[in-house]
């Protein structure tokens, strides 16, 4: 069984303090020092370790869609604007 223990985690562009397993206690921030201070702090408080995974931020926010994804899913919520000519249509959101 793995040990209880506080980690802190680049995901997604942000930084993450939580302990697996435990929704309850998992945390974001927009700093890896926020972050870092933040899980010490739980980890301290609960009585376990704290574990730093030092990954270098990107400082954007992303989803974990490819960019072909992102592409599909834009074109499928939007609606058409223009015909085959690129000539606007009328009024396309109905």
């Amino acid at each position: 069984m793995t040990e209880r223990h506080v980690e802190t985690i680049s995901k997604r562009g942000q930084w993450v303090s939580r302990v697996p397993g435990e929704s309850e206690h998992s945390r974001s921030y927009a700093s890896q020092d926020e972050a870092v201070a933040a899980g010490r702090a739980l980890a301290e408080e609960l009585g376990i370790p704290h574990r730093v995974h030092d990954t270098e931020a990107t400082g954007v926010v992303t989803d974990e869609q490819s960019d072909a994804e992102a592409d599909a899913a834009r074109d499928e919520l939007l609606p058409d604007t223009t015909d085959e000519q690129d000539r606007p249509l009328d009024n396309p959101s109905g």
